[in-house]
């Protein structure tokens, strides 16, 4: 493994227990269940977007996903879009 995949390696199992270790069973859910999913897949922008998003309020990122509220253009926007693809795929399933 080479310095760069070692790095990457490392920050996408940091990713992924703070997806798991939100603090509500819906955000755990929600946001862990899309980390195991598609972080293992995603570039270095995508996870740094990722990790942007995370830094952001449940209660905000919620609304966001579930469409009751406008998310600001940020850095983390091309994660949001990935999350609420996948939020919405997963519940047309059920």
């Amino acid at each position: 493994m080479t310095e760069p995949e070692s790095a990457l390696v490392v920050e996408r199992k940091r990713l992924k227990f703070r997806s798991w270790h939100r603090g509500t069973r819906e955000m755990d859910l929600l946001l862990g269940r899309f980390a195991d999913r598609h972080l293992d897949s995603c570039d270095e922008t995508l996870l740094t977007a990722y990790a942007a998003l995370l830094e952001e309020n449940d209660p905000d990122i919620y609304d966001w996903v579930c469409g009751r509220g406008t998310p600001p253009k940020a850095p983390f926007s091309p994660a949001l879009e990935a999350l609420t693809r996948f939020h919405n795929e997963a519940s047309r399933s059920c």
